[in-house]
């Protein structure tokens, strides 16, 4: 219950937004040939920022770009966009600390943060 009443408050307090721009970033890099790589990476990113309590992001060893391919492609995304948008979830998270009632979500935000970095060969699963 706890985590319904948290998902609904951070979807409705600007988790929607956050998810509604996950979504589109990866549909810009869907259109173009060379961001394909990233287009479902930014999209699991979306689901998350949708509905991020009661769930995890953990990596995937054995998938196939999680090695030296994931790792380039994590190199690449972290100096074209991965940083300032990790930076823009890390200055939200700062502003959420301030009160206790933010913290939860200051938290998911800085998960949201070091997902942004390299979002290669991660994926999202319910928490058990």
């Amino acid at each position: 219950m706890v985590r319904l009443i948290l998902n609904i408050l951070w979807f409705v307090l600007g988790g929607w937004l956050s998810g509604l721009l996950w979504l589109i970033g990866g549909a810009i890099l869907g259109v173009t040939v060379v961001g394909l790589p990233w287009t479902f990476a930014a999209w699991r990113i979306a689901s998350y920022s949708f509905w991020p309590f009661g769930r995890e992001v953990v990596w995937q060893d054995a998938h196939p770009v999680a090695g030296c391919l994931g790792l380039v492609l994590n190199v690449f995304w972290f100096v074209f966009a991965g940083w300032y948008i990790a930076l823009s979830h890390l200055m939200i998270a700062v502003v959420e600390f301030v009160s206790i009632v933010g913290i939860p979500f200051a938290l998911k935000d800085l998960e949201l943060a070091k997902l942004a970095l390299a979002p290669v060969g991660r994926t999202i699963r319910d928490k058990s």
